[in-house]
């Protein structure tokens, strides 16, 4: 099994280049169900979870092809995927292959809206908090589904076709919003979805399906409606740069010194984490290139934050933040609100030296001059990059184990810290 090694106290300086984002990447591609024409989507990233879901499409009888590199190419741009889901061959996503990835659990939504059936098995994923399905179940009743639940398997029947109907979500959901959305493009009638999630990504997404021949307005406000079409045929679509990955990189330098441009990023994307980042101490420009993200003098100074759906901080950026505040002048302290079980990290940080005690949903951090390496285990995707940045700042050789999550979220993660003077390596095996 892979593990990285990183040898601390190198200050980053250079250019990172942002990959298009996973959690737009994802349901982009399972969108392609919805259409029997070829959608191509470029810009997509070399990630784990994306190898994954080509097996699970490919099992419905999706063909895709990823595109080569052209000459010019830089070594980091995206790969380009064409998704033709012709001919449907089987409606059930068996549970080895949605076991491994929560995400793919929504190849339900495009199957029961274009198949009137499907057979999906109850999802894995990361192991933070149970994270049910009983939302996008809820949304799809609504729309006029029959479910039931059988032997671990979600079994959904719509007849007639899925029909529009009104979805109030009683709490903000990114992954019921996806499956609302993507099932409401192909239902008869109009679907208002309220309390709709805002994250980029499900504007990314209805941005395809209008590119598709949808009828989507509304996408990145708390309320979306769907005009129902007969079909929606192919188009072209670039996944819009990883706002996660841009976060988490800006906290590296932040962590480390340096000064480092993140190519391609979008500052809107995560405004309210280059916002906290001010705070703690970094100096952060935009320009027609990117991000740029230094600290070069003062200390880590130490802040407050809650989790919040977007336009709040992110929870995806929590583990990351905290790795941050370990280092900082000061106590701080992180609440997280939307996932339960996402502190399983702060075990790990305490290995370098890191110096944090939780109360409930709420972790103070006091900060600590100094971090030392250490041989951590990464427990899910986002705990292992905080683990990474730990590891950055950290004294001595610090060995990272497990980084199969790693590679589920961050593309080519050591090529890009090394290429900025980071001393890190993957060992094989």
């Amino acid at each position: 099994m892979d593990r990285i090694r990183i040898v601390g106290g190198s200050k980053l300086n250079g250019t990172i280049p942002i990959s298009g984002a996973k959690n737009a990447a994802l349901p982009l591609m399972i969108a392609g169900l919805l259409s029997e024409e070829t959608l191509i989507l470029d810009n997509v990233p070399r990630l784990a979870d994306v190898v994954n879901l080509q097996r699970i499409l490919s099992n419905h009888g999706v063909d895709i092809m990823s595109a080569g590199k052209r000459p010019g190419d830089h070594e980091y741009q995206g790969q380009t995927l064409h998704i033709s889901a012709a001919n449907i061959i089987d409606t059930t996503a068996p549970y080895e292959l949605v076991s491994k990835m929560r995400a793919s659990f929504w190849v339900i939504a495009p199957l029961l809206a274009r198949m009137h059936e499907a057979r999906v098995s109850l999802p894995g994923g990361c192991a933070i908090g149970t994270r049910p399905v009983d939302l996008l179940i809820m949304a799809l009743e609504k729309l006029g589904a029959i479910i039931t639940i059988d032997g671990g398997y979600v079994i959904a029947k719509a007849p007639g076709g899925l029909k529009g109907a009104a979805i109030d979500f009683p709490k903000v959901t990114v992954s019921g919003t996806h499956v609302a959305l993507m099932a409401a493009t192909l239902a008869k009638g109009t679907t208002v979805i309220t309390n709709a999630a805002c994250e980029p990504e499900i504007q990314d997404v209805a941005d395809c399906l209008n590119k598709m021949g949808g009828r989507v307005s509304g996408a990145g406000t708390p309320r979306i409606v769907i005009e129902g079409v007969a079909r929606l045929h192919g188009a072209r679509h670039t996944v819009l740069p990883d706002r996660i990955e841009t976060g988490t990189y800006a906290m590296a330098v932040t962590m480390t010194g340096g000064d480092v441009l993140l190519a391609g990023a979008r500052p809107e994307l995560l405004q309210s984490a280059l916002d906290v980042l001010t705070q703690a101490g970094a100096v952060i420009s935009v320009n027609n290139e990117g991000i740029r993200v230094s600290r070069n003098g003062a200390g880590i100074m130490p802040v407050t934050v809650s989790t919040a759906p977007f336009p709040g901080f992110p929870t995806d950026l929590q583990a990351q933040l905290m790795a941050l505040m370990a280092c900082a002048k000061g106590s701080s302290h992180i609440t997280e609100t939307i996932f339960e079980n996402r502190f399983m990290h702060v075990q790990e940080l305490a290995r370098f030296g890191a110096r944090i005690s939780l109360d409930g949903e709420t972790a103070t951090i006091d900060g600590v001059a100094k971090l030392r390496g250490a041989p951590v285990m990464a427990t899910d995707l986002r705990a292992s990059v905080s683990l990474v940045i730990a590891g950055l700042a950290a004294e001595g050789e610090t060995m990272v184990n497990r980084v199969y999550h790693l590679d589920r979220g961050f593309e080519r993660l050591e090529d890009k810290l090394s290429a900025c003077g980071a001393t890190i390596e993957r060992i094989s095996g």
